[in-house]
């Protein structure tokens, strides 16, 4: 499923425009990326949390020249589906 049929989708289900949909849209998933850069949790009851995790600084092998290299520390976004969705899913 793409960008347009997640609009297309919302602009049926709540009765707007494409355009409104597609605003709509961008406004929620933008909210959620200002959320995660601020460190903050986002949870949707059910459906799901999105949240930021610091991964370590790790030693990695290169696997073309199996030379060793350092992984530097990171922040990582992820997403830890809610029960009802994992119900869903599963049917």
């Amino acid at each position: 499923m793409t960008r347009e049929n997640v609009i297309d989708k919302i602009a049926e289900k709540a009765k707007m425009t494409k355009k409104q949909a597609g605003l709509a849209l961008n406004a929620a998933l933008e909210s959620i990326a200002e959320s995660l850069v601020k460190g903050e949790k986002i949870t949707f009851i059910g459906f799901g949390t999105f949240s930021v995790r610091q991964k370590k600084a790790r030693t990695g092998i290169n696997p073309r020249t199996k030379a060793k290299i350092n992984i530097p520390a990171a922040k990582v976004p992820v997403f830890k589906p809610g029960a009802k969705l994992k119900e869903i899913v599963k049917k």
